[in-house]
């Protein structure tokens, strides 16, 4: 019984992270410019001898989907979206270079500009810092303007740039932060051909509704791994009555 009892076991494992998968998408179904993640089962068959009667199960989250959100107009001048495969650069937590769609542009009451969640914006020679300002402004190609405070509103001053990547051509992997990575390190160069748009915001593209048929179909699995297990022992335990010798 020992082959049906780990293969539900491996298979409850898999709905596990399918459903851990899942509930990561549908946290993020309004977080802008996200990307779903998508995973993936299969069955190891093994090899060799009375191994060859089992399948245990794996599935792991093999990418994002990059599929483009829906862009919709916001007027707001610090909301961007990017085109085509264009990345954001923003700083992470261990102070190394990452990549977002996220355009929800912040400014600090330091004049830090972040992401909706906190992570530092990357421009030409670093994270963005930004003087006080009466308005600030980003054209299609990143670059920041402002006009100072107190100063001539038709005279706008250019202070930085944002730094804009496309992936396309290289290995980049998303992590548990939910931002992309150079696999096995390293950056992205610059892309002169980036554009962005600014007061437009681009939504993430998870399909709430396929997100909870993924999550019924995983929990539907899981119950039916139980069950087998159930059943197992059951049929261990009948087997054990018939051969118990009469007293």
């Amino acid at each position: 019984m020992d082959h049906l009892i780990y293969t539900s076991l491996s298979a409850m494992r898999s709905s596990l992270a399918r459903q851990t998968a899942t509930a990561n998408n549908i946290a993020n179904a309004q977080t802008p410019g996200f990307r779903a993640d998508m995973a993936e089962v299969q069955a190891l068959w093994l090899r060799g001898g009375a191994a060859e009667s089992r399948a245990p199960a794996s599935e792991e989250v093999l990418a994002a989907n990059m599929t483009p959100g829906t862009v919709a107009a916001t007027g707001r001048p610090l909301d961007v979206a990017a085109e085509g495969e264009t990345m954001f650069v923003v700083q992470s937590e261990e102070g190394e270079e990452a990549y977002t769609r996220r355009g929800d542009f912040q400014l600090s009451s330091s004049g830090l500009l972040t992401t909706g969640d906190g992570r530092p914006v990357i421009g030409s020679g670093g994270p963005i810092t930004l003087p006080p300002a009466d308005s600030i402004s980003i054209d299609a190609q990143g670059r920041i303007s402002i006009v100072p405070a107190g100063g001539d509103a038709s005279q706008p001053q250019e202070v930085d740039h944002l730094k804009l990547v496309s992936p396309k051509g290289t290995d980049t992997v998303k992590g548990l932060d939910n931002l992309f990575h150079v696999r096995g390190g390293g950056v992205l160069p610059d892309d002169p051909n980036a554009r962005v748009k600014c007061g437009h915001l681009e939504g993430s593209n998870v399909s709430t509704t396929q997100a909870l048929v993924d999550m019924i179909e995983a929990s539907r699995s899981w119950d039916t791994q139980l069950k087998l297990i159930a059943d197992a022992r059951e049929n261990d335990t009948a087997t054990a009555e018939l051969m118990r010798l009469p007293e």
